[in-house]
Parts: C-alpha cells; sequence; structure tokens
C-alpha cells in the first residue's frame, strides 16, 4: 500500500477543510494532513504520492505558506513519487482561476516524480487559468465561493482518478 501525504496552504480555513475532504476519500489518517506552513519541505520525502493544494489569491498567487515550502521542496529528488494538484479558487476572478493549482505543477514538474491527476475542466465558467493545459487541468480545481453545491462530487471523481493512478 502506497502512504500518501497532504500537504496544503490555506488563508481562511477553505483550502485546510478541502484538504480534509480529499484525505477522507483517500483514505488517508488525520497525521498524514500536513499544513505546509508548519513542517519542512524533507517531510515530502516520508510518503510515496504527494497530494499539494493551495487557495489562490490576488492576482493568481498561493497561499502566503506555499512560498518558502515550494523553493524547499523543488529542489528535492522526488523520483518514483506521484504528484497530484488541488487547489481552490473563485471563477469571479475568471482570468486568474485557480492559477495556484497551475503553479505548484510548474514548481514540482521537474523534481522527478510523475505528475497524476488531470481533471476536466467541463462545467466551468472562467476566461483563463494557470492550471489549464491542453482543455483539462493539471488538477482538481474547486469554487467554494460560487459553487460549493459541486465540490463533493468533484473532489469524488478526482480521488476515485488519483486511486486508479497509484494502484
Amino acid at each position: 500500500m502506497k502512504k500518501i501525504g497532504v500537504f496544503y496552504g490555506s488563508e481562511t480555513g477553505t483550502t485546510a477543510d478541502v484538504a480534509r475532504r480529499i484525505a477522507k476519500e483517500l483514505g488517508v489518517a488525520d497525521t498524514d494532513v500536513h499544513d505546509v506552513a508548519k513542517l519542512s519541505p524533507t517531510t515530502l520525502g516520508d510518503y510515496d504520492v504527494l497530494v499539494l493544494g493551495s487557495s489562490t489569491w490576488g492576482a493568481g498567487e498561493l497561499a502566503n505558506a506555499w512560498y518558502d515550502f515550494i523553493a524547499g521542496a523543488q529542489i528535492l529528488d522526488l523520483q518514483g513519487k506521484k504528484i497530484a494538484v488541488f487547489g481552490c479558487g473563485d471563477e469571479s476572478m475568471s482570468g486568474t482561476f485557480c492559477d495556484a493549482v497551475g503553479e505548484i505543477y510548474d514548481a514540482m514538474k521537474d523534481t522527478g516524480a510523475e505528475m497524476i491527476g488531470r481533471f476536466n475542466g467541463d462545467g466551468y465558467d472562467y476566461s483563463e487559468s494557470k492550471a489549464e493545459r491542453d482543455g483539462s487541468f493539471v488538477g482538481l480545481v474547486l469554487d467554494e465561493v460560487n459553487h460549493p453545491d459541486l465540490s463533493d462530487a468533484r473532489i469524488k471523481a478526482w480521488t476515485d482518478e488519483v486511486k486508479r493512478e497509484i494502484a
């Protein structure tokens, strides 16, 4: 069984809540759900599968806690690990919708890990997102502001895909 760690940066608690919901769907213990503001990037080495999430702020920025963490994380050799990315955004910020997901993806794609967990972009209303590549998202994107009613189904669909990719 692969050991899964969920890592998040959250400004208001929304992404922290989503991280716990994702962890529950993946069967991850609470002790393996981590706020990146409270640990070293070397903790990533303890896991086979890394689920990384951030809220998107301002003009498409990561949650503040991610900046130092990601700087340390992206220089690690994560060969043999798998990384899935998720994030929260607001579709009304349609030019930067869930950009943090794309920021994490771009920072981590050259660490030697296999990037998994793409998500279908259908049903979203935005103009641009750094998380979108070739018609789909590089990870799960959620809008807990305007469409919280869609989040549970999207989390379930995405975690089912992640489970298939790590099996």
